[in-house]
């Protein structure tokens, strides 16, 4: 059994025994491998700006790594929740990035977490003008500061 398709009978047994009626489909594309999770009951998966999501997407890797210690990181979505997210998201960073190489002033992104910082960041990887930095902390949410490159 792969890793991914473990990872789906422990998705499919964690949903069944909370009561949810779903339909797992399994996708090894570009941004690893991904169970997209279908169902009627999407908003009580999904959560409060995905939190629900990501706890369980951390659940399924941990009962993962139990029992597989070398398997990779899966990653849950439901309904193509993240997939639409991350569009809006770099479509925003990209907004806010051409107005700061119009203004010249720097603008900041909300706080998110390093999966979506690193998503941020490498947009502005090859820009000439505008670059991205991650202001300093420990939280676990950070923000991005878009600002123009020293030239």
């Amino acid at each position: 059994m792969t890793p991914l398709e473990h990872s789906r009978q422990i998705l499919d047994t964690m949903l069944g025994y909370l009561g949810f009626v779903v339909q797992i489909e399994e996708d090894n594309g570009p941004d690893g491998p991904t169970l997209q999770v279908l169902t009627d009951d999407s908003d009580a998966l999904i959560g409060r700006r995905g939190e629900t999501l990501e706890d369980i997407q951390y659940l399924v890797n941990r009962v993962l790594q139990r029992h597989l210690k070398d398997a990779p990181r899966i990653r849950v979505d439901v309904e193509f929740y993240r997939s639409m997210r991350e569009d809006k998201m770099v479509a925003r960073a990209k907004e806010l990035g051409d107005r700061v190489r119009a203004t010249g002033q720097s603008a900041d992104l909300p706080p998110m977490n390093s999966y979506y910082r690193r998503l941020i960041h490498n947009v502005f990887v090859n820009d000439a003008a505008v670059m991205s930095v991650s202001q300093d902390g420990n939280a676990r949410f950070k923000r991005i500061v878009l600002k123009l490159r020293p030239r």
